[in-house]
């Protein structure tokens, strides 16, 4: 990748942002060697390996790797035999552990619902050092001091050394109180020197105290001396110290062989491990951005819908909509100083080089990327006194180099391309190298003053003029980037609405020439047009989604309505057979006890038994019309039917409610989810709505056990399908108290997204809706405030 393209894009401050994310030092050197990649199955790779990373971020917050170390060095030594420092080991250990936290981080998300194979894969590949881990720590503190309980020879050693350290206190403390040296000493106090216990000694007490001279004062009027008391206990403590530090040397030994024997596998987990902090690094910074990771388009056409610079704050930068590739290789964008051109020029640049980076870029879910061979860029004021260059000449310097390398697997990015000579010149120039450029069918931008270079991109195939938007009324730019139409200078409308007069300005129009005025109008023509057409699209599509919405709407209510239909049948052939099963189980009873009684009692059997039993096979037999519940009577058939009464519906032998009244025999009655007309005479009258309130309380509802998600996967059902879950699926979140939850439908063709939001529209319980955000799926799933 060319890195004065790098340089000039800035994208080393965006690695640099990444660095700053990083949880260990290794990885921070391994993301400062990042380079965009020109390779489509490696870039493909990165930027899946990100996204689960953001999908890691979201699910569990994070992961950070602090404890990740660069123990390369330590490794090295341990392999040809050099011991490890008490700090090193513990920094193996630390790095050693890591492979735990990721296993367990990514134990907790379920692999049904997030695969993360990529990730998963790697923590697969992470070597188990739990026993190493226990070795180390259970020799070493936190602080890098080696235990007492590292052996039974080094807890005995220091034990006697704190015997021994507590019998020399005495003795000197037994000398400190002693009346015969109090006078001889310069203070009351137990110091080292050497190693050594002393105490502070006055120079003429120096023969009468005894004892070994180890320093003395700077004016010489003090001794520390060591009593010959505890010379000996003193000398003892010194071997005991050498057997220490021997011991201390045994144990990191022992240690160190346990590191030698697992060098590579170490080495190994310490490559992975650095590989998952740079994803997650990546990860972070797209969750700052608001960043997505794009799709490579297939076709090889670079398509960015509301792309902004990631390095503008977000309260400040204007979304850019932007396309490059098949019938458009090349963008001329022409407009004022000031006005968001060169920041076009540098979103579309850096974001490419962040995305062959593997890095998420701030642009909405459906954009897409190709990949590069290699970015050129000729931006900003490159003048160079040390080579004596001018602005021109600096220009032209590095356009000649990008001649020479560009191909048609580039892209080119060209800042006012032609300034700083001659505007006849400049502009024939500049037509010259954009037509060359062209030839080598590679995909370019430019942004430019000239007027000739807008007609160039007219005529020219494959070239489309574009433009950043100006406010002559506020005299300021947009910055929004309008693509289809050529920018017009606006110095004439500028000059007036700052006050010049309308003659001079007049005046001045006739300086130019007729062909430029015309371009200028048709240019503001064209720029009313665009805007009226947006409009009207908009009022269109705005249209098409309502009657999407009723269509969806009719559909569904259809549906339901066959449910019902089928529920219905389905139910009265299951209470048919119940029926006929129980005929017939009647039946067996009674000619199983008439064939008793005739054996038992022959020619006695009694006529009230025949009659009995003849009763019960009356009753076993299915009726071949619908039982009412209530009894008929003359007043109930003649009884005022109204709209929100509760009937029976004789001919389904179902209960419903009046919701309109047809005529004066017929009424509309709803069944259930179905809706039908009765006649009067098939209606039996049951309560009114203020007599249902009394049973409403008494009504209980029993929450299921289960635990609710806050999120429902909609993905690859049917729109009927789907709004049958959604309906259960809210009252089971409400009854849970959430007060907000995700429906991932994905994207596809938009239909099953269409239905899911027309249906919440209507439901009564739901406060809003809206799509997903960055980095909560996008427009793959609808966000759901509940009341």
């Amino acid at each position: 990748m060319d890195l004065h393209t790098l340089r000039t894009l800035e994208y080393d401050r965006i690695i640099g942002q990444l660095e700053a994310l990083s949880s260990s030092e290794v990885s921070r050197q391994e993301l400062s060697r990042l380079l965009p990649s020109s390779h489509v199955d490696e870039v493909r790779q990165r930027l899946a390996c990100t996204k689960e990373g953001m999908d890691v971020l979201r699910l569990q917050g994070d992961l950070s790797l602090e404890g990740l170390k660069d123990i390369r060095s330590a490794l090295r030594r341990a392999e040809i035999g050099g011991v490890l420092s008490p700090f090193e080991l513990l920094q193996v250990a630390s790095t050693a552990a890591c492979e735990k936290q990721v296993k367990h981080v990514l134990n907790q998300i379920d692999e049904q619902e997030t695969p993360l194979p990529i990730l998963r894969e790697m923590a697969a590949g992470l070597e188990d050092f739990s026993s190493l881990v226990r070795s180390i720590h259970s020799a070493i503190d936190p602080e890098g001091q080696v235990t007492d309980e590292a052996s039974p020879a080094l807890a005995g050693i220091r034990r006697s050394i704190r015997q021994l350290q507590t019998g020399i206190r005495s003795s000197l403390e037994q000398i400190l109180r002693s009346s015969h040296f109090q006078k001889m000493l310069q203070e009351a106090i137990i110091t080292q020197r050497n190693d050594r216990y002393v105490v502070p000694v006055k120079q003429e007490y120096r023969s009468a105290f005894g004892g070994i001279v180890h320093d003395q004062s700077a004016s010489g009027q003090t001794l520390f001396i060591e009593p010959e008391t505890v010379v000996t206990q003193n000398n003892r403590i010194r071997e005991l110290e050498l057997d220490e530090e021997r011991e201390v040397e045994r144990i990191l030994g022992e240690l160190t062989l346990l590191v030698q024997g697992e060098t590579h596998a170490l080495e190994h987990n310490l490559g992975l491990l650095t590989q998952v902090d740079v994803i997650l690094a990546k990860a972070r910074l797209g969750k700052r951005l608001k960043g997505v990771c794009p799709s490579i388009a297939a076709d090889g056409n670079l398509r960015f819908k509301q792309a902004r610079h990631p390095l503008i704050p977000a309260e400040d930068v204007v979304p850019i909509d932007v396309e490059l590739g098949g019938e458009t290789n090349a963008i001329i964008i022409t407009g004022p100083n000031t006005g968001g051109k060169t920041v076009t020029l540098k979103t579309i640049g850096l974001l490419s080089l962040m995305a062959q980076a593997g890095i998420p870029i701030p642009v909405e879910e459906e954009s897409q990327i190709t990949v590069f061979r290699n970015v050129f860029a000729d931006i900003g004021d490159e003048q160079s006194i040390e080579q004596s260059l001018s602005t021109f000449s600096s220009h032209m310097t590095n356009i000649i180099r990008i001649l020479e390398q560009v191909d048609q697997s580039c892209l080119v990015l060209l800042d006012e391309l032609g300034a700083g000579t001659d505007p006849t010149e400049g502009a024939a120039l500049a037509i010259a190298i954009l037509d060359h450029i062209l030839k080598k069918d590679c995909r370019m931008v430019a942004t430019t003053h000239y007027t000739e270079l807008k007609l160039f991109a007219h005529a020219r195939e494959g070239v489309v003029n574009a433009s950043v938007e100006f406010d002559v009324e506020t005299l300021s730019p947009t910055y929004r980037l309008l693509v289809g139409i050529p920018g017009r200078s606006n110095a004439f409308d500028i000059a007036r609405r700052l006050g010049l007069s309308d003659e001079v300005v007049q005046e001045a129009r006739a300086q130019i020439g007729q062909d430029e005025n015309q371009l200028e109008e048709m240019i503001g023509s064209l720029a009313t047009d665009t805007r009226t057409a947006s409009e009207e699209r908009q009022q269109a599509e705005s249209l098409r989604q309502e009657a999407e919405g009723l269509l969806s709407e009719l559909k569904e209510q259809r549906r339901i309505w066959e449910e019902e239909k089928e529920k219905l049948r389905t139910a009265a052939r299951r209470d048919a057979q119940s029926i006929v099963t129980r005929a017939k189980r009647e039946a067996e009873d009674v000619l199983q006890e008439l064939r008793g009684w005739a054996r038992q009692q022959r020619g006695s059997i009694k006529e009230h038994q025949l009659i009995e039993a003849r009763k019960r096979l009356e009753e076993a037999a299915p009726e071949a019309e619908w039982r009412h519940t209530t009894d008929e009577t003359e007043a109930d058939q003649d009884r005022a039917i109204a709209v929100g009464d509760e009937v029976f519906v004789r001919t389904l032998g179902q209960k419903g409610k009046v919701i309109e009244q047809q005529g004066e025999h017929h009424f509309q009655v709803q069944v259930g989810a179905m809706k039908m007309r009765v006649d009067r005479r098939n209606l039996e009258w049951r309560s009114t709505p203020k007599q249902e309130e009394t049973t409403k309380g008494s009504a209980s509802y029993h929450r299921s056990s289960a635990p609710v998600r806050h999120e429902l996967d909609l993905r690859g059902k049917m729109v009927e399908e789907a709004l049958a879950e959604i309906d259960k699926y809210l009252d089971d979140a409400l009854l849970a108290g959430y007060e907000q939850v995700t429906l991932i439908h994905g994207k596809g063709t938009g239909a099953l997204r269409n239905g899911v939001q027309q249906y919440l529209h209507r439901h009564v319980r739901v406060k809003a809706f809206r799509a997903g955000g960055q980095g909560e799926g996008g427009l793959g799933v609808t966000v759901v405030e509940l009341k």
